[in-house]
């Protein structure tokens, strides 16, 4: 079981193999969106400023 590959997992690494100019592109637009320089200063006052959540939130 542990050598299972899903439909879509075989066909995006084919696809990949006959399209690799698009690797690319995957990794431009990953760029984009996810893989960011963290700010440890403005993430520690984002913590810091966040109010704590009621348990039940819909109690007035």
């Amino acid at each position: 079981m542990a050598n299972y590959e899903s439909e879509h997992t075989q066909f995006m690494r084919e696809w990949l193999k006959s399209h690799p100019e698009q690797i690319n592109e995957q990794q431009r637009g990953r760029a984009l969106w996810w893989d960011k320089q963290q700010d440890l200063e403005t993430q520690r006052r984002y913590n810091e400023a966040q109010v704590p959540q009621k348990s039940y939130y819909y109690d007035t």
